[in-house]
């Protein structure tokens, strides 16, 4: 990594960010949002295919060849509120290369128009779909970053409460499991990180968790029963607020008897995957989570 290409990435998340107001209106800000996490032209090259699953529109993203019978069930960041397959497409053609399978990349709806339990509901349900379809849970793995990755441990928990078979794996990237913002790191890596700061995620928590419940295990997993999980890979950036996060859900899971891995990679911001095409940094995080859905798709 060049440190010219990491500045380049930070710069235009700060020109985003900045540039709101509490007078911009919330579609222009989703549209800013999906701009600058895809302000570069995909490198990978992949076959892009809307579907729905369970009801819920999706885009299915297959970079070269493929092994039909294996799936990536994916769930995008964005606090809830923003956030789409458009601004998580590059990260799904890298993956979708790096693990030889399809990745279905959910387009769950979103709040303050859907709250909470809305995307919980959409996540089982195009889990589910992808079952009543043929795949084996064996050949499924789901994964997701921020918010999505949050998202993708509440799903493993409502597939547990809805006494589903539980999929191969998990992935998830800096995963917001805890909607309080109680970490230590939400005020010691406050400085250092430009994209997550307290005040705008407890806003993301309240337009989400509209009865005020933010301890509710599937909105925040940090309070959830962990025990009979996949393995786990949990990816984060050293350099974030929510860095606390992904270091105490790991421990949870760890006394829960999950199998559970947590990369630290230094220097990195929030989701820093989702710039794999500008960072070197993602594409190896990347291949590293191809390969562990490889490792446990492949049985």
């Amino acid at each position: 990594m060049s440190a010219e290409q990491l500045e380049a990435v930070i710069k235009d998340v700060q020109a985003c960010f900045s540039a709101w107001t509490q007078e911009t209106p919330l579609a222009k800000m989703r549209t800013d949002w999906d701009e600058v996490f895809s302000k570069r032209p995909c490198t990978v090259g992949a076959k892009l295919e809307p579907i729905t699953l369970g009801g819920v529109p999706a885009v299915k993203i297959s970079a070269g060849k493929v092994d039909a019978d294996r799936a990536i069930l994916y769930l995008h960041g964005g606090g809830y509120v923003f956030g789409s397959p458009v601004s998580h497409r590059d990260l799904g053609e890298y993956l979708s290369k790096a693990a030889r399978a399809a990745v279905y990349m959910l387009d769950y709806r979103l709040a303050p128009e859907n709250p909470y339990p809305a995307a919980v509901d959409d996540a089982t349900a195009a889990y589910r779909a992808l079952l009543d379809s043929g795949f084996k849970p064996g050949n499924i793995a789901i994964s997701g970053d921020s918010a999505g990755g949050g998202l993708t441990i509440a799903t493993l928990l409502s597939i547990r409460n809805h006494k589903l078979p539980q999929p191969a794996c998990a992935v998830p990237l800096s995963p917001w499991v805890d909607l309080e913002c109680t970490g230590e790191t939400m005020e010691t890596r406050a400085a250092v990180d430009p994209m997550v700061q307290r005040p705008l995620t407890r806003q993301l928590s309240d337009l989400y968790v509209t009865d005020g419940n933010l301890r509710d295990p599937l909105a925040s997993p940090l309070h959830g029963d962990l025990t009979g999980l996949p393995p786990l890979l949990i990816q984060v950036g050293d350099r974030e607020t929510l860095l606390d996060d992904s270091v105490r859900i790991a421990a949870n899971a760890k006394k829960a008897g999950v199998d559970v891995t947590l990369e630290i990679e230094p220097k990195q911001i929030h989701v820093f995957q989702i710039f794999a095409s500008r960072l070197d940094e993602g594409v190896a995080a990347i291949d590293r989570m191809g390969a562990f859905i490889l490792k446990h798709t492949s049985r």
